[in-house]
């Protein structure tokens, strides 16, 4: 059997979610088949529809697996049924037409009936569905633009002064009937342009009543005594208000097109920015406010509280407390001056709040938005809302990466485990078994050989899971140094123990200035470093030097530093390689013979970044790799400064 295709016309009114479903359930009876919607668009619907109902519609037939599509066409009933032909449809679901107005009526009828009437005549072998309305609804009367209150009022004054003026004007000439009806419409469509039509009707009959009295024989009197003259009233009071209705409707369609056109640009604006990915939910609201002529705008959230215990009291404090519905907002972002907001977003004096989604509100402080411009703040909000989805979307990518990090360093870890942590687990495994023999009979120096095997193996066990310890809590982000002044003799000698007298040659200078750091944890950097040192440049010479005044160093963030530089004369490091060594379970040249788990640097570098600082490679000169610690000059007070990312104070 052939796939069902299911057409929905939609026309965006309130019965869209019920066509849905009942086609989604039509379809389900099937063996599977294609859910479309179509929402064909007429030019007299296209002002009243609601850009947060169409994106509501358009998600839903998304979330069914469907496709959503959009039609401008004066005739809903042939462009569905064209739209039905082209795409093989075997259903159309429609819905019931609601009960139109004498005139709608009178034009339904002269256009073949109503549109579910003609696309079923129109149909021919494609199944189709009326679906009757759920309930009454009633949609609330489109108001036609207005001119405005200052042209209404500057129109009516004409229609006072006007026909009085012109009335004047033909009293100093003698003049027919037919003059005067003349001239007095030519008042009534200067009335007209001013002021649009219930202005011209006034001032047209007022006109007639002067013709009438003053034109009219016989004069002084408002009886008329010839026919002609009482016809010729008539006709100027009809054409008067034709030529009003004419003049004012040209008016608002003009004034409807204006505004039209400015917010298609901005619709166009929106979109666009929307397509290059450069909107932010701030750079939205600073728009709108310049749209709407608002002095602020913000988005809030809410949520439901308790009427007892209805939460901590902090959260209280923050956010306002709850509204008359039990709803705690709390404000999301804002621009311009959002100072005055307060609980019951909706109710704020001299704001508009337009529903994001069920818990969210774009809301406008200064101004109340007309009704003519409601379908241009839905548009905002359904932007607003893209915008919540796309930080939704940031954080879960974040986060999804995180995890990703996370899993990548516990595989990482656990190979670690199984392979690196081995060697001295056997060491120590081989010497205690060999202790424990009782039939084998060691000498003093091979039994104290044995026992500094478990020893050393013992150390270097602690500090390969030190390491990998410390890898895990930097990729948590939860290093949390206890910073204040540190001297670098301070540290640079415990690093060093348990090095061989002679390995390393400290030439520190003695008035080296005080750095701000966690003495642990810059003791564990060097301490790092130097074993990475001698590790890979054995028997090369190392030196640790240092700047005398601060003044060597380069600056952080704009901010005095110091800094201490780790020497050594061996192979070195290829550039191409410099960023892979800071890398974890990163070993040079991956040589499966040298110990540790490749942590050392890494470790060292996530510890200096968590205080602040820098740790850089660079080449020494003639030949070697010299390390580069960099970090904040110390103020003298213990956590004068931040760590890293935030913003640093001058030294003083």
């Amino acid at each position: 059997m052939a796939r069902e295709r299911i057409v929905i016309g939609l026309n965006g009114s309130d019965d869209a979610e019920l066509l849905i479903r009942r086609a989604a359930r039509i379809l389900e009876r099937s063996d599977g088949g294609e859910l479309v919607a179509v929402h064909v668009r007429t030019a007299e619907d296209a002002p009243g529809e609601s850009p947060q109902a169409l994106e509501a519609q358009r998600r839903l037939v998304v979330e069914l697996g469907g496709s959503y599509h959009t039609l401008s066409a004066p005739d809903p009933a042939s462009a569905l049924l064209d739209y039905a032909r082209k795409s093989d449809a075997t259903h159309i679901v429609v819905g019931q037409s609601r009960r139109r107005p004498l005139a709608g009526q009178l034009s339904g009828l002269l256009s073949g009936g109503s549109v579910e009437t003609r696309v079923v005549r129109g149909a021919g072998d494609i199944d189709v569905q009326v679906v009757p309305r759920s309930a009454p609804v009633h949609a609330p009367r489109r108001r036609r633009p207005t001119l405005g209150g200052a042209r209404a009022g500057a129109g009516f004054a004409l229609a006072a002064a006007l026909p009085l003026l012109l009335q004047l004007l033909l009293a100093a000439f003698d003049h027919s009937v037919a003059t005067a009806v003349l001239i007095q419409l030519a008042g009534a469509v200067a009335v007209a342009l001013v002021g649009g039509l219930w202005p011209a009707v006034v001032g047209a009959l007022w006109s007639s009543l002067l013709v009438n009295y003053f034109s009219t024989p016989p004069l002084g009197d408002l009886a008329v005594s010839d026919p002609q003259d009482f016809l010729s009233l008539g006709i100027f009071v009809g054409v008067s208000v034709a030529v009003a209705g004419v003049v004012d409707r040209s008016a608002r369609r003009s004034k409807e097109a204006a505004r039209a056109q400015a917010e298609a640009a901005t619709l166009g604006d929106l979109a666009l920015g929307a397509s290059r990915s450069e909107d932010t939910l701030e750079g939205l609201l600073a728009e709108a406010l310049d749209v709407f002529g608002a002095t602020g705008a913000g988005v809030f959230s809410s949520h439901t509280v308790k009427a007892e215990g209805a939460g901590p009291a902090s959260e209280l404090s923050r956010d306002g407390g709850p509204d008359a519905d039990g709803r705690v907002w709390r404000l999301v972002a804002g621009a311009g001056d959002i100072a005055g907001w307060e609980p019951g977003v909706a109710g704020i004096a001299g704001s508009t709040a337009e529903p994001v989604d069920a818990d969210t509100r774009l809301v406008l402080f200064g101004r109340q938005v007309p009704a003519s411009e409601s379908r241009l703040l839905g548009a905002f909000a359904v932007h607003v809302k893209a915008q919540l989805e796309r930080r939704q979307l940031a954080v879960s990518r974040r986060e999804v990466l995180r995890l990703a990090e996370g899993n990548t360093m516990r595989t990482a870890i656990l190979r670690a485990v199984s392979h690196d942590l081995r060697t001295p687990l056997a060491g120590i495994k081989l010497a205690a078994g060999g202790l424990l023999q009782r039939t084998v009979t060691y000498t003093a120096a091979e039994e104290r050989e044995l026992l500094e095997t478990i020893d050393e193996c013992t150390d270097r066990l602690d500090q390969l899971v030190g390491n990998l310890l410390d890898m895990s809590r930097i990729t948590a982000d939860s290093v949390m140094p206890t910073l204040g002044p540190v001297r670098w003799s301070d540290v640079v000698s415990p690093a060093l123990r348990g090095l061989p007298e002679g390995t390393v040659r400290v030439e520190l200078p003695a008035n080296m200035p005080v750095v701000e750091a966690d003495p642990v944890l810059l003791e564990r950097v060097i301490a790092n470093i130097v074993e990475n040192a001698v590790k890979y440049a054995p028997g090369s010479g190392i030196t640790i030097t240092g700047a005398s005044d601060g003044m060597g160093a380069d600056t952080l963030d704009g901010y005095p530093s110091g800094e201490l530089r780790i020497i050594d004369h061996g192979a070195g490091v290829p550039a191409q390689k410099v960023l892979d060594m800071f890398r974890p379970f990163q070993r040079l040249h991956d040589l499966p013979q040298s110990t540790g788990v490749g942590l050392g640097l890494a470790v060292a570098d996530g510890f200096i970044k968590a205080m602040g600082g820098t740790l850089t490679a660079q080449e020494t000169p003639g030949g070697g790799l010299t390390m580069v610690i960099t970090l904040a000059l110390s103020t003298g007070e213990a956590g004068a400064r931040h760590a890293a990312g935030q913003p640093r104070q001058d030294a003083t």
